[in-house]
């Protein structure tokens, strides 16, 4: 059974093929890398303190090798005179001295490069968090139709801590390498130059295996994340509908399932372990080969008279100094890898155009009778064949208008383009015959309430999910939403009243509990008692139809100055409806009231038939 379980869980269809994805990560993205680092010269004040305390503290760690190679001089022209003793003692006193003193001052200087550093880098995260939440929000349903919440959950942490650390170990560790190997090699040329081809003979060395880690690197970071970015999904799947998994006692199957893919994890960090060792472990080996050349080829240079002990310590010295960050090069190298594959990652959202959004000339919508119109609308979720066909239909304030039909017909995709959750591909929809496409999101959706099928909670109290919409609505009006709804009366026998705490999507209520909390963050009245459009898309079909019968007694005053459009499958919600629409197939195939249906004998006739039979005749 593992075998088999596991096999399905590796099949090549839960994760796209990325092998266009994994070419385009070898490559080098310097605009990325670019547009990290304006956004952290934006905070101009910080990054000039963190560069110049990054320049001061390479200078200052060049200085180092010159005081002990002056020290070691001066100390043996004074051992060699007849004056030693004292005088040495003073030399040795001061130069300790002064290399206490530039090294607190070095310190210093590193920890506010350190502290600005990691401040920008905070800076920035805090930036890209709220832009992309931000951007999450804009974006149109058809993006999220086909974006798992999962991958988006890891762009938005993992990726920005991958741009975050840019500033630290990518920026500020490029200007500390900078200032060392090119001030060194001056400090170096200066003294002699054939010693200073020998201890600078490595830095090629490293550039090559540097290069090669970073490309190595950057292909297995992008592929470590997208790995990561399934398990969220899985997680996040599994915990959402652990119910389900309890009730089919299906665990063993999803531990099978998160371990195929965590052991895939487990295998690119394996390989991105082993890259970064034998990239750090060979340019150590450099290193210390290049040191021993330098003893050898500089105690025979000494020896010939052509430079001091002094200086040969001067060299021995900044290559000692330099060894750190040179094996840093390895983890300045990941940084680049990291940022430029999370960077081109999260701006890939950052910079998309949402599908809907306000025409340059959009205008809100005034208060105005409110008369909803469809001309000819059609619609097709992308390439798919058409969901909507030449519908044409008008709904006023003061009307109730029912829609019904078989699954699939196009019920709630029409719902669902009134608030322009989508734009139609033919025809338009209007609202006072102005073109839904030509008002501002914001005053539209504020004018259209839509209480879906599927009715999602928060984790919050109950108070809470109702005022959603208006989350300064008073506590009457809280109230009276839910004793519309009739939900008013459950709430008080809660221990806490509205203030009970919703479980998280609603799991401490049952499906009808969930519905009419729903339908009153739907029809919760604010300050502005200006008509307005209620959709309720099948949301009382988890609810009896004794309370049914008492939510439409309760709408019939907010009916009378709001039009009113209700989708449904059990005729009994709707059969009150001013005039009702059959759709199939995307098309209206009947229309007109409850009686004029009934008499025509066709598709709605039967399927009150149907159920008013399968009811044992009760048509309430």
């Amino acid at each position: 059974m593992t075998d088999s379980v596991t096999k399905r869980v590796s099949e090549p269809a839960l994760i796209p093929k990325t092998d266009a994805d994994e070419r385009a990560a070898v490559g080098f993205d310097s605009r990325t890398l670019w547009r990290i680092t304006l956004m952290a010269m934006s905070y101009r004040g910080r990054m000039a303190i963190a560069l110049v305390a990054t320049v001061l503290a390479g200078i200052s760690q060049i200085i180092i090798p010159q005081l002990l190679g002056r020290a070691i001089d001066e100390t043996n022209q004074l051992l060699a005179s007849a004056a030693a003793g004292t005088d040495a003692q003073s030399a040795l006193l001061a130069t300790a001295a002064l290399l206490l003193g530039v090294t607190v001052l070095r310190g210093i200087i590193t920890m506010a490069q350190n502290y600005q550093g990691e401040a920008v880098g905070h800076l920035i995260a805090h930036d890209l968090r709220v832009a992309f939440y931000t951007k999450l929000q804009s974006l149109s349903f058809s993006y999220h139709d086909h974006m798992h919440t999962g991958e988006l959950m890891t762009r938005g942490i993992l990726d920005i801590e991958g741009m975050r650390l840019w500033v630290h170990t990518g920026i500020l560790r490029t200007v500390l390498l900078t200032v060392l190997i090119f001030g060194g090699a001056g400090l170096l040329v200066s003294i002699d130059l054939t010693l200073s081809f020998v201890a600078l003979s490595f830095v090629p060395l490293v550039a090559v295996g540097s290069a090669y880690a970073r490309l190595k690197l950057r292909a297995l970071w992008f592929r470590l994340q997208r790995e990561l970015g399934v398990l969220t999904r899985i997680m996040e799947e599994n915990l959402g509908g652990t119910r389900v998994v309890r009730a089919f006692a299906s665990h063993a199957f999803e531990m099978v399932r998160f371990d195929v893919i965590s052991d895939r994890a487990l295998a690119i960090s394996y390989r991105r372990i082993a890259l970064f060792v034998t990239s750090t472990t060979t340019m150590t080996f450099a290193f210390y080969i290049s040191m021993g050349f330098v003893l050898w080829v500089g105690g025979e240079r000494v020896i010939e008279g052509h430079i001091t002990i002094g200086e040969l310590t001067t060299f021995l010295a900044f290559m000692a100094i330099l060894q750190q960050p040179i094996r840093q090069i390895a983890w300045m190298v990941n940084s680049i890898a990291r940022a430029s594959t999370c960077g081109s990652r999260l701006f890939e959202i950052l910079d998309l155009e949402s599908d809907i959004k306000d025409n340059p000339d959009a205008v809100p919508l005034r208060p105005s009778p409110g008369t909803l119109r469809f001309e000819n609308v059609s619609f097709a979720y992308g390439n798919n064949p058409p969901v909507l066909s030449n519908v044409s239909f008008e709904l006023s304030p003061g009307t109730v208008l029912g829609i019904v039909g078989p699954p699939g017909s196009g019920k709630s995709t029409l719902a669902q383009l009134i608030p322009r959750f989508y734009d139609v591909t033919g025809g338009r929809i209007t609202i006072d015959e102005r073109d839904i496409r030509d008002l501002t999101l914001a005053s539209l959706r504020q004018f259209v309430s839509l209480v879906q099928q599927d009715s999602y909670l928060f984790t919050a109290g109950i108070d809470h999910n109702v005022a959603y919409s208006d989350p300064w609505a008073d506590r009457s009006h809280i109230r009276q939403a839910t004793q519309t709804s009739q939900l008013h009366n459950y709430v008080n026998q809660l221990p806490l009243g509205y203030g009970t705490l919703v479980g998280e999507r609603g799991v401490s209520l049952s499906g009808g509990q969930k519905q009419r909390l729903a339908i009153a963050r739907g029809i919760l009245p604010g300050d502005d008692e200006s008509a307005r459009l209620l959709i309720f898309d099948d949301s009382t079909a988890a609810i009896d139809a004794g309370t049914e019968r008492e939510i439409r007694e309760g709408l019939a005053q907010l009916a009378q100055r709001s039009a009113v459009l209700i989708i449904a499958h059990r005729l009994s919600s709707l059969m009150h409806a001013d005039e009702i629409l059959f759709f199939e197939s995307g098309r209206i195939v009947e229309r007109g009231s409850h009686s004029d249906l009934l008499a025509q004998g066709g598709r709605y006739a039967e399927l009150y038939e149907l159920q008013t039979h399968r009811a044992g005749g009760d048509d309430s």
